[in-house]
């Protein structure tokens, strides 16, 4: 079983709730719809909220390319988020850029530090997501 899964699997035995490097840290699961072979995808990623959105990075840990949920939001914007014991239907608003997307990034680094470590580890600028949910 890969790390997502058995990520994806304790939060749903949870409610919500993860152990490991992400005890006592805020977690969703985000289901996109695969740019490609349009079948449903479901990640689990860290959050923070900004008023009313949530905002998640496209991080893949600092790697030099995006993950495949970020290709699949930009193709299929409507996702499923589940946060905590709730499921609710959202749009992937847009990427932030320059100055609201430094904001969201240092609001994440200060709930989870190691995103500071990914945005050095690569030379791409690491996407900043809004999800608005409806």
């Amino acid at each position: 079983m890969d790390w997502n899964t058995r990520i994806i699997e304790e939060f749903r035995a949870n409610q919500g709730k993860v152990g490991g490097p992400f005890a006592g840290r805020e977690l969703l699961l985000l289901t996109t719809t695969g740019a490609r072979s349009g079948l449903a995808r479901t990640n689990p990623l860290a959050f923070i909220r900004d008023g009313d959105d949530i905002v998640v990075i496209a991080s893949k840990a600092g790697a030099p390319t995006n993950p495949d949920w970020f290709h699949n939001i930009r193709a299929n914007p409507e996702v499923t988020l589940e946060i905590g014991t709730e499921t609710v239907r959202a749009t992937a608003i847009r990427i932030t850029e320059g100055p609201e997307r430094d904001r969201l990034y240092a609001a994440m680094v200060e709930v989870m530090p190691g995103f500071a470590e990914y945005q050095e580890k690569t030379d791409r600028v690491i996407p900043v997501v809004k999800l608005t949910p409806h």
